[in-house]
């Protein structure tokens, strides 16, 4: 099995087993099936759902109420409960999690998307898996995501991970509501063409009470995983070892394929913005290194065009203006031109931090 970056969604039914509580037994076969794909080189991000679930169960509410801040508060009461359980499971498997709640202004908003970036980033190069839901002690209706199938897409996109792993309480995508339908059959691939008309359709909302998801927005979800070229999957949570045989390429449930390779996705992107009025001037031997594969050093700038911030695509251009390649940058214009000329070692004593050694790191860059 290749080395791969891995999102698995976790929903509220999934975690349940159905029931109106945590099931322990299947959350620890989760945890196993986690801890085996990182000890086999797999870096993974849970996107979980259940700490209102987890509330209900600690205040014994029997249903789930609508007003919303009586939901943030059972969230409120759950999400340690939820993290506490993870922790104690994984621990097993001598394997460290972390908890990162988000909403949605922290993937909008340019500067939080990148520091949550980083922060995940770290997390995997620490081999600690990152357990994110959706913080909904504080977020509103106009903030908050909706559901964790959008959560976990945009979680995937932000990490551009190879694989979305969607797990449900069904097999995966059916041609009908299998639950209304008996002649309805299972999706086992939808190609890179995209989604039919008719798969729109045939998705449905959930009845079982317990999550705010359903297959409509694991098609969303799916569909907005595919245009940034990561392969989604739709199966049941309770499949035996479904996570380590969809990451040894079996297919089980529903494969959606993107529209796009990663990398093509990542050059379309940095391309559709290489005519920014932002740019970078680098000097011969800069040139040369980016020829090379080589990323871009604060020591072969020689001068900036235009007022950008940290993560923004900018163009870089020789000493006679030409451009030669496009991409995002991690220093803003202000805090490049305070390092232009310097060395890497020198960037933490001018600026007072550092973001790393590379203005520009050559796995965000394209040569045009």
């Amino acid at each position: 099995m290749q080395p791969q970056r891995i999102v698995v969604k976790l929903g509220t039914s999934t975690l349940t087993d159905g029931s109106a509580r945590l099931s322990l037994a299947r959350m620890a076969d989760l945890a196993r099936q986690v801890a085996w794909l990182q000890t086999n080189h797999c870096q993974i991000v849970l996107v979980s759902s259940g700490a209102i679930a987890a509330g209900r169960e600690v205040l014994e509410y029997v249903e789930l109420p609508k007003h919303l801040p009586k939901k943030q508060m059972l969230a409120a009461v759950g999400q340690p409960r939820l993290m506490a359980i993870y922790e104690q499971l994984f621990r097993i498997y001598e394997k460290t999690v972390a908890q990162v709640l988000l909403t949605r202004t922290d993937l909008s908003d340019r500067r939080r998307f990148l520091n949550a970036r980083g922060t995940l980033e770290a997390l995997l190069l620490q081999e600690v898996v990152p357990i994110i839901n959706e913080n909904d002690t504080v977020a509103t209706e106009e903030i908050r995501f909706g559901d964790n199938d959008n959560l976990s897409a945009q979680v995937a996109n932000l990490i551009e991970a190879d694989r979305l792993i969607l797990l449900t309480d069904q097999n995966g995508l059916y041609t009908s509501d299998p639950r209304l339908d008996a002649a309805a059959k299972l999706v086992s691939e939808v190609g890179e063409g995209g989604i039919s008309e008719d798969l729109w359709r045939a998705a449905g909302g959930t009845r079982s009470g317990v999550g705010t998801g359903g297959m409509l927005t694991k098609l969303r979800a799916a569909d907005l995983a595919r245009q940034s070229g990561i392969l989604t999957h739709i199966a049941r949570g309770s499949e035996e070892n479904v996570l380590m045989r969809i990451a040894n390429n079996e297919i089980i449930g529903t494969l959606i394929l993107p529209s796009l390779n990663k990398l093509e996705s990542r050059k379309r992107y940095l391309l559709g913005n290489q005519y920014s009025q932002y740019s970078i001037s680098v000097d011969g031997g800069a040139v040369r290194a980016l020829k090379r594969g080589g990323s871009l050093l604060p020591a072969g700038i020689t001068s900036t065009n235009g007022i950008f911030e940290r993560g923004d695509s900018v163009k870089i251009q020789d000493i006679n203006g030409k451009a030669i390649a496009a991409g995002l940058v991690n220093y803003s214009q202000e805090d490049i031109v305070k390092i232009i000329g310097l060395k890497t070692s020198e960037i933490e004593n001018v600026l007072g931090y550092s973001y790393g050694d590379e203005v520009i790191h050559h796995n965000n860059m394209v040569l045009l």
